[in-house]
């Protein structure tokens, strides 16, 4: 597993790489915090980035926050200190875990394992979701393709939805894309 590593201290980095070499995770990346920290995260392509800030200011969280907007990553953070409003907006940025005066060598494995968990977890709800939209909106364009079928063929809800079945499976498509070409022929049809 490739471990970015950004820090904003070389000595600092030397600890979290040797908290994770003695972890036997051994293929670490340390990105140099003052550079472009996307282009650099990209061309490293780790699957995980730990971010080490000591006393961060509130413009340093806000620009961090941003590069875990773009990443599509587990995200571990340490800083040294935080309010509840740096917390929510960790949360809220992605970050998957923050922990606050926590940075000990004996702790980095664990904390890195909870993230990759986390992120994970938080992925699959986020597929879930995507997946219930988009059944949700697909629900409704056959819906509609039925009401336009039952209207121009004056049949009842189930012959609109066998119709909408048959040519689905005579031209190996999605019942959804039928019904959407139906739909946009309609609004094409009423234009006229």
């Amino acid at each position: 597993m490739r471990i970015a590593i950004i820090d904003t201290s070389t000595t600092r980095a030397a600890i979290i790489s040797d908290g994770l070499r003695e972890a036997g995770l051994d293929d670490l990346v340390i990105i140099d915090s003052g550079g472009r920290l996307v282009a650099q995260l990209e061309a490293a392509a780790p699957e995980v980035v730990l971010i080490n800030l000591e006393n961060p200011s509130r413009d340093v969280l806000e620009e961090f926050f941003a590069v875990s907007r773009a990443l599509d990553r587990p995200i571990a953070m340490f800083v040294d200190q935080s309010d509840a409003e740096s917390t929510a907006a960790a949360v809220d940025a992605g970050v998957s875990a923050y922990i606050v005066d926590g940075l000990a060598k004996q702790r980095i494995k664990p904390v890195l394992d909870l993230a990759i968990r986390r992120f994970q977890a938080f992925a699959r709800l986020q597929a879930e979701l995507h997946e219930a939209r988009s059944a949700l909106a697909d629900r409704s364009t056959i819906d509609r393709a039925k009401a336009i079928l039952m209207q121009r063929r004056g049949i009842d809800e189930p012959a609109a939805y066998g119709l909408l079945r048959a040519q689905a499976m005579r031209s190996n498509r999605r019942i959804a894309e039928i019904a959407d070409a139906i739909i946009t022929s309609d609004a094409l049809m009423g234009d006229m």
